[in-house]
């Protein structure tokens, strides 16, 4: 195929180009704005790739999505593209419905229009709200709870319309919390693993008991890609990992992977409407032939060293947009809050 994959310069994104391209099959094309979160570094191995494009644009801008599918003779569209961060959400909502559901609707019209063959729409499992007990099933009732999740929601019932009104074949993911190399910094996981190797307060909402079913990005490509290839039309696939974790215990494994003091953690006030917990329930997926395969310890192990080898990706990113993010994000948070134990 040949295949456009929109926010391709970021964290999953780029980790599924590269997995795209290790089957000679495909012809991928990265359509991504390059806003905050997207990153070129992230795809330094592959930018010579004889099967590898790059177009830098907005999935809002309909004149250059639909030439950029005409030009490449698309056979099937991959949607990462999206405002992703919760409390980005929270300070600025309207860009988030922008990209999230305006640029989705750009892109399936231009996509429908050109007889593309199949579009994946890369949602997430915030869409189903807290789950207070059990799994979140693909047939369970939407009920987003911030302006990340509600615009996530929109776009890919959307993306699930174009099924029922045109019978164009479009699949949707619904990924847990994933983890792994190249995730921008203001995410839970780097964000402590990047504060808590220079000695800096790891800032812990609430109680830190919020819980969480962490996906290691490999198993969510993985997944992504199989439904895409495998997918039923008009359905809804849920990616999870299987590794439920309170914040807390995963604050406190990453401490102790670097030799670092608990007494880094510091509990911080809670953000609006913050999810108590999410689960899914995968055997949807798992019936396709998709299972994940790796453990959190070791997929958190092996993140933690990603992210102590390569500082020089990181650190030019904490030190620019990011920091005017964090101080007015957790500041005053930080300087209100209690120690860990006190």
């Amino acid at each position: 195929m040949n295949i456009l994959l929109t926010g391709g310069a970021g964290f999953i994104g780029s980790h599924l180009v590269r997995r795209l391209l290790d089957r000679p099959e495909h012809q991928v094309i990265n359509f991504d704005a390059l806003r905050y979160s997207g990153n070129l570094a992230n795809l330094e191995s592959v930018q010579q790739h004889p099967r590898y494009r790059f177009v830098q644009g907005d999935i809002c801008d309909q004149p250059l999505v639909e030439s950029v599918i005409r030009d490449h003779q698309i056979d099937g569209v991959i949607n990462c593209a999206a405002e992703t961060h919760v409390d980005r959400s929270i300070l600025d909502p309207g860009s988030f419905a922008r990209t999230d559901v305006v640029g989705t609707g750009v892109l399936l019209e231009a996509a429908r229009q050109a007889g593309v063959r199949r579009f994946l729409q890369v949602s997430t499992d915030e869409v189903y709200g807290s789950v207070e007990t059990g799994t979140s099933s693909e047939t369970d009732r939407l009920a987003p709870r911030s302006p990340y999740s509600a615009s996530k929601a929109g776009g890919e019932l959307l993306a699930l319309s174009y099924w029922t009104t045109y019978q164009f074949p479009v699949v949707v993911t619904r990924g847990s919390n994933t983890y792994g190399s190249h995730q921008y910094p203001e995410k839970f996981i780097p964000l402590f693993v990047t504060n808590a190797i220079d000695a800096q307060l790891l800032p812990l909402y609430g109680d830190g008991r919020q819980c969480r079913d962490w996906l290691a990005v490999e198993d969510h490509c993985a997944g992504i890609e199989h439904a895409f290839l495998h997918g039923e039309p008009g359905t809804a696939y849920n990616i999870g990992g299987g590794n439920e974790r309170e914040n807390l215990t995963v604050a406190e494994m990453i401490l102790d992977s670097l030799g670092q003091s608990k007494s880094l953690l510091r509990y911080v006030s809670d953000r609006p409407g913050h999810d108590r917990r999410y689960a899914v329930d995968c055997s949807r997926l798992r019936e396709l032939g998709w299972k994940p395969v790796v453990s959190f310890a070791d997929g958190l192990r092996e993140t933690v060293r990603w992210y102590h080898e390569h500082e020089s990706w990181w650190r030019p990113i904490k030190s620019g947009e990011f920091k005017r993010y964090y101080e007015e994000q957790y500041r005053r948070r930080l300087e209100e809050g209690t120690a860990c134990g006190s």
